[in-house]
């Protein structure tokens, strides 16, 4: 039999942001992500104890009026046995703060209800990955510590962690499309969207949204959505999907012209063998992105794209990676932005919508993100301070060439092309006006804006016109 395990035990082992090409130097990596695992286990304990006390019966509180969580405190088993100065940013402080987070708010338990965690069988992950890659991560479980890259660490837990994450995506997968629950929210890890066919990488082991999405196809749905806001793309998603025209696949993620890891997601990279434009890329070309850049990319390519399309099920792969305050993706989306896009997408597939956890990594803000979009799938309102929104100037250029990429694919995207190119120039004069204007804000002190210095401060921001007198 052969492994694709690669022992990796270095002598000083290198730090995760070196090893993603992100940055190095992060207080948040040093001062442990703000958080600690003995505040999170109250909250634990009663998720625990009251799911356990559900599964007793039948699942008689599911409804189709429900929201459904995914959870099971055995996925915190998997974890780097490996002594590290920092700790590694896939850890089980990660859905120990979500689950804490939601049970103070009193969404789960109490809003949502939970739903049995069972592990994948070989048959449903062999629809996702090749037997080899299967054999390799089962393989571990004899191990006590290995290393598949020098970044995705497994212990003797992490291959039944993996099998019940991936599991819980595909029972949650049923229990909306049957129509037993609303939509559901997967609290899961490890994390799946960088595991391709043949290999783990990226801290991802097995695939959950593609096993989540061959789930809703095996239960009736014909054409299903995946849209992945991870910070990073996900290549092995959209390997996985590459040459299938029932899955669209779309992601918007940092990509720097490949130089952002994993390197891959360019905008022409559109599907193959086919299955071209079911492949949407937006990647973004710097970081710092935030809420404007992303929900002007959701109404420009991904909304009319997805609606065109019209998908039977939605999966969201929830990367809260650029989160404001991530120290891996260093963007600047806020709680209020992830919740506005998930309520842009609850229309889509008659509201049958699945949200799965991939990355993030600052617990502050994974736990308020994460609250933010359960909250919407609960039924409350995103707000409307981000309804009138203008893109960065980098995000319009990006939005403009995945639109004028995809445009031969997706017929809707050509009524509005023209119209978009028009406006671009009309985007750009108000940002460049207000980029000004707050250049002369800054131009004088703030004492300066009252007082005796007023009209000095009124001349040089252009307030007075002098006129010369001619002699």
């Amino acid at each position: 039999m052969m492994l694709s395990i690669v022992m990796y035990v270095p002598p000083h082992p290198p730090q995760d942001s070196d090893i993603c090409g992100e940055h190095r130097e992060s207080g948040i990596l040093r001062h442990g992500f703000f958080a600690s695992s003995l505040l999170q286990d109250s909250g634990l304990t009663e998720i625990g104890a009251d799911t356990r006390e559900r599964h007793k019966g039948p699942q008689d509180s599911a409804s189709n009026s429900s929201t459904a969580v995914g959870f099971d405190e055995r996925m915190l088993l998997h974890s780097e046995v490996q002594m590290k100065s920092h700790p590694h940013p896939e850890r089980p402080d990660r859905i120990r703060a979500i689950a804490a987070s939601l049970a103070t708010a009193g969404i789960f338990p109490g809003r949502c209800y939970p739903i049995s965690a069972r592990e994948i069988t070989r048959e449903e992950l062999q629809m996702v990955h090749s037997l080899d890659h299967i054999e390799a991560v089962d393989h571990t479980s004899h191990m006590f510590s290995s290393y598949f890259t020098p970044d995705t660490y497994a212990n003797e837990h992490s291959a039944h962690a993996a099998r019940l994450a991936a599991g819980l995506c595909a029972d949650l997968t049923k229990e909306i499309v049957s129509g037993r629950a609303k939509n559901g929210f997967a609290l899961v890890r490890p994390p799946g969207h960088h595991a391709g066919v043949r290999q783990a990488m990226g801290f991802c082991l097995h695939n959950n949204a593609a096993a989540a999405a061959l789930a809703a196809q095996a239960s009736g749905a014909k054409k299903v959505l995946i849209v992945d806001w991870d910070v990073h793309h996900g290549n092995g998603t959209q390997e996985i999907f590459d040459q299938n025209k029932s899955v669209l696949y779309m992601s918007l993620h940092r990509h720097e012209g490949g130089k952002f890891y994993p390197g891959t997601g360019a905008a022409d990279e559109v599907g193959s063998m086919g299955a071209e434009g079911y492949c949407v890329n937006v990647p973004w070309s710097r970081g710092g992105v935030g809420d404007n850049d992303y929900i002007f990319a959701f109404q420009h390519v991904v909304l009319p794209i997805a609606s065109e399309f019209a998908p039977d099920f939605t999966i969201i792969s929830a990367g809260f990676d650029a989160a404001r305050g991530d120290p891996l993706g260093c963007c600047d989306v806020t709680p209020a932005g992830y919740a506005k896009m998930t309520h842009m997408l609850t229309d889509l597939s008659g509201g049958k919508l699945l949200v799965i956890l991939e990355g993030g990594y600052n617990l502050r803000s994974i736990s308020s993100s994460a609250t933010a979009v359960i909250k919407v799938l609960l039924g409350e309102s995103p707000g409307c301070e981000l309804d009138n929104t203008l893109p960065s100037r980098s995000g319009l250029q990006t939005v403009l060439e995945v639109l004028q990429i995809q445009n031969k694919y997706w017929p809707a995207l050509g009524s509005s092309l023209t119209k978009f190119q028009s406006q671009c120039s009309m985007y750009t004069i108000q940002n460049k006006k207000k980029q000004i204007k707050k250049r002369r804000r800054a131009m004088a002190p703030i004492w300066w804006k009252g007082g005796r210095k007023t009209l000095l401060y009124r001349l040089l921001n252009g307030h007075f016109h002098l006129k010369r007198r001619c002699l």
